[in-house]
């Protein structure tokens, strides 16, 4: 399976949050295509495997990822929660999830789009009502809006994905540095 889904945000509520990326500019939206949700459930962990899902499934998992990010966005913030977003992530949630079963080779997660829906969402209200709220932050690249836990020691992290922005943002400040030194001091 050919992925370019990226997992640095530290819960999978955050990481489905910024499936659609650069939110404020290009708005690059991952999930393009049933195909893609699934792909997104699995490369995260949700599930080992989910049943097709279908057009509709994606508009579900577009609300329920648009529900999360204003969630997120406003416990980040400091503000109070919108009714709409909090209703549609709380009747995902309220859906059956995911359920692990024990195999003669270990574990596997058979499920539908709205097990794995579901699993998503209660990884929302985990991450939203749990001793990681003080440490959301959002990526410090002004085009990127992906919002993460930041477990750094000091919380000092200022990407959400080293290999994302954070060397991007480096390597310009770099260039820009060298630019400015190779440009002459007129007196």
């Amino acid at each position: 399976m050919n992925s370019d889904h990226v997992f640095v945000c530290g819960n999978p509520a955050l990481d489905f949050a910024a499936t659609l990326r650069a939110r404020r500019t290009l708005r690059f939206e991952t999930f393009v295509s049933p195909e893609r949700l699934d792909a997104w459930y699995v490369e995260a962990g949700i599930v080992g495997t989910v049943s097709p899902s279908e057009a509709s499934d994606v508009a579900r998992a577009v609300a329920v990822r648009e529900a999360v990010y204003a969630l997120v966005t406003a416990r980040r913030l400091g503000e109070p929660y919108d009714d709409k977003a909090l209703t549609t992530v709380n009747s995902a949630a309220r859906r059956p999830p995911a359920t692990p079963q024990l195999t003669a080779t270990g574990r596997r997660t058979d499920a539908t789009p709205d097990e794995a829906l579901s699993t998503v969402a209660r990884h929302a209200v985990e991450v939203l009502s749990g001793p990681d709220v003080p440490l959301l932050k959002e990526c410090a690249d002004p085009e990127c809006t992906r919002v993460y836990v930041d477990r750094s020691r000091g919380m000092r992290r200022q990407w959400c994905g080293m290999e994302s922005c954070g060397n991007k943002l480096k390597a310009a400040a770099y260039r820009a540095c060298k630019k400015q030194a190779r440009t002459p001091v007129t007196p």
